[in-house]
């Protein structure tokens, strides 16, 4: 189990209903169990951080990187390292992507479930 700041859990929600257009689109595909019954959630927080989207059974948060991203660039990576340390893996796609190429985000983001669920069944 995850464990995060309780005083995310208000920020998160104000996240959700102030979503981007890149996010809202991305959502449409990741919500419901549509990813081969893969659990996603919004603006899930994790430690002192949120994320765009995450998956908890794969361990994968899913970011997309808007402008603010461009002068934030050194604290992305110590944030994701640090969530990396927790076990979490991490797929990023710009904002531009997700609103241009959602076919190639949504394959990218099957492909990386098929290769973890091939992983999953040589384990076991």
């Amino acid at each position: 189990m995850l464990r995060y700041d309780p005083e995310l859990k208000r920020l998160a929600r104000q996240l959700r209903r102030q979503s981007t257009l890149a996010e809202v689109l991305l959502w449409r595909h990741l919500k419901g169990r549509q990813r081969f019954g893969i659990d996603f959630h919004r603006q899930k927080p994790i430690g002192q951080f949120i994320v765009d989207f995450f998956a908890p059974k794969l361990m994968l948060a899913v970011e997309i990187d808007g402008d603010s991203h461009r002068v934030k660039g050194r604290e992305d990576i110590e944030r994701q390292q640090k969530l990396e340390a927790l076990g979490i893996r991490f797929l990023r796609f710009s904002d531009l992507q997700v609103k241009t190429r959602i076919n190639y985000v949504i394959q990218a983001i099957d492909d990386w479930i098929g290769v973890w669920e091939k992983r999953e069944k040589i384990r076991s």
